[in-house]
């Protein structure tokens, strides 16, 4: 139960719990505050439901990835859509985590020359050496061959990640006490001379977006599930990490998104930590930073593994003789014989996946808009839609009962709460392409 909480951990709780503050901002304390309880309260609801489809209903046979599970419920045309959405978004979120874990690194930059130099100083740097070097390491991590062996890789970046997170909430909650926390109000950002209504609206919605993905890690629930043993049921145990996992990182997100606005205001920066909010002490910010990069290094290989065993899984099946396909290689490192299994086709395949993914991060800046309209586009399907359909087909639950109107009605509101936010993520993307320049950022 703790391994499979660490992995949903790594997953949901990156560096953006330190955008909440700006999120709570533009809705405010009341709208802010209830509309992050309402989304973990309903990726907590889906997410129970999801665990109980892990198994066929009749043969009792293992679903072991979430488009599997699909085909059993839902059929062959759901799966296709499924594993479109559900892929698409996992390698998003590696090219997201290698920019932001980009941008952190150069934060440290920052924050020395700014501490050297002053907090008006031309710092500037290029996040693009520190993209490559992310991407180096991600290819010596990616030929860990099994998913169940991350476990160590995520207990680590979930320490990392409530690590980083407490700091953010530190320094907030110690500008708060002292007395020079910025102005709040109740409904956040006013309306004025430089905000008008259409983008206060706008950035309600991109707010919004920001908190329902934070709270979403259904794409990963099934692959996790199936690391555990048989024994206890995996389903009573996914739903405990499900509780465990989806407590801690509410409590850690209201934490930091309340301190954060209560410390900066309606001013709030998109990031506490790289959007400098905090200037001082130049040293913590320094290893919060640290903490962020390593962190992300984790989360990466969680969501790519999915990625890495579709592929390898097809072409084991598809090649089935084939000796670079399928054959392992055992490699004993140092005296004291660490050995690895090595594989030809994992090797090239794997490497190729994290190169192509560092250069479409070298190659387009705002790639955060884009990562931001994928989970927009994904977290009706694969948190509600999916859960909720697979549900109804397992329990048989006849249409037009009042159990299957409320799945329904909850169906609508996220699917319309997902197509706000999507439409707000194309209008960042669009504004993004006035300033784009390839492999700049």
């Amino acid at each position: 139960m703790w391994t499979a909480s660490a992995h949903i951990i790594t997953a949901i709780v990156g560096s953006g719990v330190l955008s909440l503050a700006w999120s709570i901002a533009q809705m405010g304390w009341i709208a802010g505050v209830a509309t992050l309880f309402i989304f973990s309260a309903i990726t907590l609801y889906a997410s129970s439901l999801l665990a109980d489809c892990y198994r066929a209903p009749i043969s009792g046979n293992r679903n072991y990835t979430y488009m599997d599970t699909v085909k059993t419920f839902l059929g062959g045309s759901s799966y296709t859509a499924c594993g479109l959405v559900q892929y698409a978004l996992l390698s998003g979120l590696a090219i997201g985590y290698t920019i932001t874990a980009s941008i952190s690194m150069v934060a440290i930059s920052k924050s020395n020359c700014f501490h050297k130099e002053g907090h008006g100083a031309p710092c500037k740097f290029t996040n693009n050496p520190y993209m490559i070097a992310i991407g180096i390491t991600e290819i010596f991590l990616s030929q860990i061959p099994n998913f169940h062996k991350l476990s160590w890789l995520s207990i680590v970046a979930a320490i990392m990640s409530f690590s980083y997170a407490g700091i953010g909430m530190g320094l907030s909650f110690a500008k708060v006490v002292s007395g020079k926390g910025e102005k709040t109000t109740l409904t956040g950002v006013a309306i004025g001379l430089d905000l008008t209504t259409v983008e206060k609206t706008w950035r309600i919605f991109q707010a919004m977006g920001d908190m329902a993905l934070a709270c979403a890690y259904s794409a990963i629930l099934i692959e996790v599930q199936d690391t555990l043993r048989s024994s206890p049921p995996e389903n009573k145990v996914m739903k405990k990490a499900n509780v465990v996992a989806t407590c801690a990182a509410t409590t850690l997100y209201m934490m930091c998104g309340c301190f954060g606005y209560a410390a900066q205001g309606n001013h709030a920066p998109g990031n506490l930590l790289t959007g400098f909010g905090f200037y001082e002490p130049f040293w913590l910010i320094d290893l919060a930073n640290i903490f962020i990069v390593v962190h992300l290094i984790g989360a990466y290989q969680v969501v790519a593994q999915p990625v890495f065993n579709l592929v390898e899984s097809w072409a084991g099946a598809r090649w089935s003789t084939s000796k670079f396909i399928n054959e392992e290689y055992p490699l004993s490192i140092c005296k004291n014989n660490l050995a690895i299994n090595l594989n030809k086709f994992r090797l090239i395949w794997r490497s190729a996946f994290v190169v192509v993914v560092t250069l479409i991060s070298m190659a387009f800046p705002f790639f955060n808009e884009i990562l931001a309209l994928l989970g927009a586009i994904s977290y009706w399907p694969l948190t509600v839609y999916f859960p909720l359909e697979m549900h109804i087909s397992r329990n048989k639950i006849k249409r037009g009962t009042t159990k299957w109107c409320c799945l329904q009605l909850l169906n609508l509101v996220c699917f319309l709460v997902g197509l706000a936010m999507a439409v707000s993520s194309i209008r960042g993307i669009s504004k993004a392409f006035h300033t784009f320049k390839p492999f700049t950022f």
